[in-house]
């Protein structure tokens, strides 16, 4: 039976092998039976997305989650357009969403696609909506799909604020300022621990050795990363921690956290640091509790200097009164 989420990276020696077979590698206990119920009741996902295929062919690096319980599936209703003009869209992306679709993703079936919504897609359709319920468009025209662009991107399972370019004058700005490290973005994580209020520095690579990206010794060697760490809140034997990142690198602040020895709680994927013993989580989060709360940056077109704010979500928000409540209670215990 299992108990806590079980994280699995594909390594060479399986490529080729069905999901089932590797579920199986993974958790030898369990039955073949129980494995594929796993799939049915929508328990597995690979690379973010639900699998219910038992015989999906995996390739390296695939990452398979088999999850205690179903996955809860984000819808396009679950987006929400916060400021829009003709250059550029900010939104709040909920958490479990892609951001846009992966290469092998594009061929999906329209239904497949349907059930995971990429971010990307799921703005463009209610821009379109939008303009046909304004009267841009008739209403009873096929509503034109906008381009969008994107310029920085969140994790699947974070949740938060992210812009869209609509023009391509509001693209080349706004990468612009991301790659300056000019832009404004702040992050909400509950954590294992307690942190202190540092500036974490860093290499990052794909492969830290043993199919997970993570920090590296060699200086000449992958990607600066740079996350500042503060702080903001004593949950007993967990911590609520502001990180506003310089740098933007994928799973930046999962990694740089978790290899201080305080994972995100709810990060099935960096529960082990290379070489170290893993981290047991028994926070119970809903999910990775990492949101992206704000977001600035200058308009590249009217030069306004735009900033944006978002708390945390109500998933999230109900953890960290579990947190506080259970921190308080176990303070007032020992009095």
């Amino acid at each position: 039976m299992i108990q806590d989420p079980i994280s699995i990276t594909v390594p060479l020696e399986l490529v080729g092998k069905t999901v089932l077979a590797v579920m199986r590698v993974a958790v030898p206990g369990e039955s073949w039976s129980k494995l594929r119920q796993r799939l049915e009741r929508l328990q597995v996902s690979v690379n973010g997305a639900v699998c219910e295929n038992e015989a999906h062919r995996v390739a390296v690096g695939d990452e398979i989650i088999l999850h205690t319980r179903p996955v809860e599936l984000p819808k396009q209703s679950d987006v929400q357009i916060l400021f829009i003009d003709p250059h550029l869209v900010v939104v709040a992306k909920p958490s479990g969403m892609m951001t846009h679709r992966r290469p092998e993703e594009r061929t999906w079936s329209a239904e497949k696609k349907g059930l995971h919504p990429s971010l990307e897609e799921a703005v463009a359709s209610l821009i379109a909506r939008r303009s046909v319920e304004s009267g841009q468009r008739a209403r009873n025209s096929h509503p034109r799909v906008p381009v969008l662009r994107i310029v920085h991107r969140l994790d699947r399972d974070t949740s938060g604020l992210l812009v869209l370019a609509r023009s391509p004058e509001a693209e080349e700005g706004l990468i612009g300022q991301f790659r300056r490290h000019t832009a404004h973005r702040v992050y909400w994580t509950i954590v294992h621990g307690h942190p202190a209020e540092e500036t974490i520095e860093s290499n990052l690579v794909r492969d830290r050795g043993d199919g997970r990206r993570g920090s590296i010794n060699n200086p000449k060697v992958g990607q600066r990363a740079v996350t500042h760490v503060r702080p903001l809140e004593d949950l007993g034997a967990y911590s609520l921690v502001e990180c506003q990142l310089e740098t933007g690198r994928t799973n930046q602040i999962r990694i740089h956290l978790s290899e201080r020895g305080h994972l995100v709680c709810g990060d099935v994927k960096y529960r082990q640091p290379f070489a170290a013993k893993m981290i047991d989580d028994q926070s119970h989060a809903p999910r990775l509790a990492l949101h992206a709360a704000e977001l600035g940056f200058v308009h590249p077109i009217s030069g306004e200097e735009l900033q944006f704010r978002m708390p945390l979500p109500q998933d999230l928000a109900a953890f960290l009164d579990h947190l506080r409540f259970q921190a308080h209670s176990n303070h007032a215990t020992r009095q």
